[in-house]
């Protein structure tokens, strides 16, 4: 057990040391933040006095942090596995360590987790100072840390499973700004077409918007929080396995 928990702590400490040196870069912030604070400003300020939504301003940020989470935390591991995967090789000096593949895991996720979170308190702090509302409650953190959980651990399927960078091009342009929009990010998912909203429904962000606005788990959010729950464990145990059994 203690080996296991020293294994993520060596993973997730060299993840910590390369977020460091990358915050340390003034670009990296503002990629990070650049984007969705666009979206918070041409939403927020450009029409949102139009849109028949009541507090727009406070459902916008939700909606943006959930987004940034799920964005900023796949983005980061998945390149930082695929890097160190096909560049580097630091990817496979990981795994050929003394270092179970769930270890190997945790570390990776949980560092996932801390850069989404991080992305999320400087869209907070903008969403903040533009509509001067703080919209979130314990249940939102809860949403937060399950979408950075299940996001990170698909960065690191995908990082695994990627042939080259361009592959990560296509699958976030394809799968994930798609999903950003579709799923309640800007607007309500009442406002699709019914059929949409079944297939909306199968995506793990419109469950974490679902929760990031629920103010407390009732039993309307319930089965939101037990789909999210079960996706995020469903895709540690894939990456997982995927590590375990990674050969190349």
């Amino acid at each position: 057990m203690i080996e296991s928990l020293m294994g993520t702590y060596a993973v997730l400490y060299r993840e910590m040391l390369l977020f460091k040196y990358k915050l340390m870069r003034l670009g990296y912030v503002f990629y990070s933040i650049s984007t969705p604070v666009l979206y918070l400003l041409a939403f927020g300020l450009g029409f949102g006095s139009r849109v028949q939504i009541p507090d727009y301003g406070a459902f916008l940020i939700q909606g943006i942090v959930c987004m940034s989470s799920m964005m900023n935390s796949f983005n980061m591991v998945s390149v930082s596995v695929g890097m160190g995967r096909l560049h580097s090789g630091a990817f496979q000096a990981v795994l050929t360590s003394p270092v179970s593949a769930a270890a190997v895991m945790r570390g990776l996720v949980i560092s996932g987790i801390v850069r989404g979170l991080f992305a999320c308190t400087m869209i907070t702090v903008a969403g903040l100072a533009v509509f001067h509302v703080f919209p979130f409650s314990w249940l939102a953190l809860v949403a937060l840390i399950l979408n950075t959980a299940f996001f990170s651990s698909a960065g690191v399927i995908v990082g695994t499973l990627i042939k080259d960078m361009e592959d990560h091009a296509v699958l976030t342009n394809f799968l994930m700004m798609p999903m950003a929009f579709f799923s309640g990010t800007f607007y309500p998912v009442d406002f699709l077409p019914s059929w949409l909203q079944k297939v909306i429904y199968l995506l793990p962000l419109s469950h974490a918007n679902e929760l990031i606005r629920a103010g407390r788990l009732t039993a309307e959010t319930l089965p939101s929080f037990a789909i999210l729950s079960l996706l995020t464990v469903t895709c540690f145990t894939a990456g997982v396995i995927l590590l375990d059994r990674y050969s190349e």
